[in-house]
C-alpha cells in the first residue's frame, strides 16, 4: 500500500498492518465508498484492495489427449510412436464499479475481458533394441522428438459505465485504444535422440546419450544443437572380496558428465526484429489524418544460440541391514555459458537499446546427502527420510552489460536493492552501512566508504547474500494398524533476508500505521548515547 490513489504496494497482508487502527471501512461523508482519507494522505484502505478483486473472474477449459502405438518386430527390438494435444481455451473477466474504489471512480467504472488459446502438439518415435547374452546386457536406443505451440489471444479495456449493474463490456460508453488488441505466437522444436547402455553381470555399468535440438526461437544459423553425455558406475558390492559384508545390500560408485541445452525465457521471436504499434483515434476532429505509428521494439541478435550448461557429477550410493537404511552422497559442478539474457545497450542511432542475446557465463557447485531409513518395522513402523544439500553459484563473466540491477522495493526510496556483477554470487544486495544513530541529531549515519566527506550513491556496497549455505528437508512417517502420520520439515540457513516490509511500519513519511518498534525511535539529543550496533541497512529518511 502506498501514498498514490489506490495503490496497494505489499499486497493485501501488509496494508492490513499500515492500516491506521481507527479507520472505518466505509467512508461517512461520501455514500458507497470506502475510507481512504488518513491524515490528508489518500491510501487505499486493504478492504477496498479487497474488492477490486471481487467481480475477478478467471476460467478455463483444457483438453489433453494422447495416443501410441507400438509394433514389435522382434523380442529384442520395439518400436513405439506416441502423439499427444495439449489444448488451453481461458477467458478472463475483470470489473471495477464506478462508485466504491478510488481507480473506479477515476474511469467511471472499468471492464475487461481477454480470451487466449494454445495448442501443443508432440509427436515422439522410438526405437529401442534390448538384448542379454550370458552376463552382457545391451540397450539401444534412437528416435525423434517433434513440438509445435500455436498461442492466440485478443483482450479488451472499456470504461465509462452508467453504474454497478452492468458489468458487461456492452455498458460500456468508451473502449480503451492503448488496452485492446489482438496477439499470435508460434514456436516449435525438433530433436533427434540416442542412447547405448550397456552392463556386465550388472557389475560395470556405462551409459552413452546424445541429443541433437533445434529451436525456432534461435537464429537460424544457429538453432541447432548437439548436446553429449555419459556415465559409468561401478557395483563394488557385487566384487568377490565384498562377499564377507553380510550386513551391506549393495554399494555402487558412479560418475558422469554431459550438457544440456536452454532456450526457455526469451521470446518466440527472440532473434527477429521486432515493432510496436501504436493506433491513434482517428475519428477525433483533431486526428482525423491521424495513421497508427510503428516503433522498433528490440535490435536484432543474429547469432543467439543455445545457453549450455555442462555438468560433471560424482557420487556413492548404499544401502545396508537389510535395506533399512539407503545413503546416496553426490557431488556436481555446473558451467553455464552463452546464458540467454536481456542486454540494454547505451543509446544510439536506433530507435531501440535492448537485445536479447548470449550474454555471459555462471557456475554452480555443491553437494547434496539423501538418507532414508526404516526405523522401526512391524504393527507400529517409523520411517526417516532426509536430505541435505550445499550450493555456490557464481556469475563468472558478462560481455557487453557488466552490471545488472534488479528488485526496486519502494516508490519511496526508488533504488535496486539487488546488483548481480561478475565475480559475485547472483542476488547479492547493495545499499549503505549503518554505522548506527547520530545521538544528537537523531540522523542515521552512514558509512563514507570512498572517503571524500559526503554520502553518495557511490558510498554503496554489498551488504549481504540471500544465497543459504544450506538447505534441508527431514519426513517422518509413522504407521499404525490403519492409522498414518507424516511430519515434514524444511528449511533453510544462512541467507539474509532484505525485510522491505520495514520501510512501510518504521518509515513514518506518511499517516499509515507503525509498528511498535518506532516507540524506541531517536526523540531528544543526549538519547542513544551509545550509537547502535552498527548494521547494514538500506539508506532511508530519517525517523525523527
Amino acid at each position: 500500500m502506498s501514498t498514490g490513489t489506490g495503490a496497494n504496494r505489499g499486497g493485501v497482508i501488509l496494508s492490513v498492518i499500515n492500516t491506521p487502527t481507527y479507520a472505518p471501512i466505509w467512508d461517512p461523508y461520501r455514500e458507497g465508498q470506502y475510507y481512504n482519507n488518513f491524515y490528508g494522505v489518500n491510501i487505499a484502505h486493504p478492504i477496498e484492495n479487497m474488492a477490486r478483486s471481487k467481480n475477478n473472474r478467471e476460467k478455463e477449459n483444457r483438453l489433453l489427449a494422447s495416443g501410441n502405438a507400438t509394433i514389435t518386430f522382434m523380442p529384442e527390438l520395439i518400436f513405439k510412436s506416441t502423439f499427444s494435444l495439449d489444448r488451453r481455451n481461458a477467458l478472463t473477466t475483470r470489473f471495477l464499479d464506478p462508485v466504491s474504489t478510488s481507480r473506479g471512480r477515476e474511469q467511471y467504472g472499468e471492464g475487461y475481458d481477454a480470451c487466449n488459446m494454445n495448442t501443443v502438439l508432440t509427436f515422439d518415435n522410438i526405437l529401442t533394441y534390448n538384448k542379454t547374452f550370458k552376463k552382457h546386457g545391451l540397450e539401444v536406443m534412437a528416435g525423434s522428438s517433434w513440438t509445435d505451440s500455436d498461442y492466440r489471444n485478443s483482450w479488451i479495456n472499456g470504461t465509462h459505465y452508467k453504474d454497478d449493474q452492468i458489468q458487461t463490456l456492452n455498458a460500456a460508453n468508451k473502449i480503451s485504444w492503448g488496452d485492446t488488441g489482438t496477439g499470435a505466437s508460434e514456436w516449435g522444436i525438433m530433436s533427434y535422440l540416442g542412447r547405448a547402455s550397456y552392463n556386465y553381470d550388472s557389475k560395470y555399468l556405462l551409459t552413452l546419450n546424445v541429443r541433437m535440438d533445434g529451436s525456432s526461437k534461435l537464429h537460424p544459423d544457429h538453432r541447432w544443437g548437439t548436446f553429449p553425455s555419459f556415465s559409468a558406475a561401478w557395483r563394488i558390492s557385487s566384487e568377490e572380496f565384498m562377499s564377507g559384508l553380510e550386513w551391506l545390500d549393495d554399494l555402487k560408485l558412479r560418475g558422469g558428465w554431459g550438457q544440456t541445452g536452454n532456450q526457455s525465457g526469451i521470446g518466440d521471436y527472440a532473434y527477429l526484429q521486432r515493432y510496436n504499434i501504436s493506433r491513434e483515434a482517428w475519428f477525433e476532429t483533431e486526428k482525423e489524418n491521424s495513421v497508427p505509428t510503428i516503433s522498433q521494439a528490440n535490435l536484432r541478435t543474429s547469432d543467439l544460440t543455445w545457453e549450455t550448461t555442462s555438468q560433471t557429477n560424482i557420487g556413492l550410493d548404499f544401502t545396508a541391514f537389510k535395506n533399512r537404511l539407503t545413503v546416496s552422497l553426490d557431488y556436481y559442478y555446473k558451467r553455464t555459458t552463452n546464458m540467454l539474457m536481456w542486454v540494454t545497450l547505451p543509446p544510439g542511432a536506433a530507435a531501440a537499446n535492448t537485445i536479447q542475446r548470449n550474454e555471459g557465463e555462471m557456475t554452480n557447485r555443491g553437494f547434496e546427502v539423501t538418507i532414508s531409513s526404516q526405523n522401526l518395522q512391524g504393527a507400529f513402523s517409523w520411517s526417516t527420510d532426509f536430505n541435505i544439500s550445499f550450493n555456490r553459484n557464481r556469475l563468472e563473466k558478462l560481455e557487453l552489460q557488466q552490471v545488472y540491477y534488479d528488485a526496486n522495493t519502494s516508490d519511496v526510496i526508488n533504488e535496486n536493492v539487488v546488483r548481480n556483477e561478475p565475480g559475485r554470487a547472483l542476488g547479492g544486495f547493495y545499499g549503505y552501512i549503518s554505522d548506527g544513530v547520530n545521538p544528537e541529531t537523531g540522523e542515521l549515519m552512514y558509512r563514507d566508504l570512498n572517503g571524500d566527506g559526503r554520502i553518495t550513491s557511490s558510498d554503496r556496497t554489498y551488504i549481504g547474500d540471500p544465497n543459504p549455505d544450506f538447505v534441508f528437508g527431514l519426513t517422518n512417517n509413522f504407521s499404525w494398524k490403519n492409522f498414518n502420520l507424516s511430519i515434514f520439515l524444511q528449511g533453510s540457513y544462512g541467507n539474509d533476508i532484505f525485510n522491505a516490509s520495514r520501510i512501510e511500519t518504521e518509515g513514518m513519511y506518511d499517516g499509515k500505521n507503525q509498528s511498535t518498534r518506532v516507540l524506541e525511535r531517536w526523540r531528544v539529543p543526549g538519547r542513544f548515547r551509545k550509537c547502535l550496533k552498527p548494521g547494514l541497512i538500506l539508506k532511508t529518511q530519517p525517523i525523527l
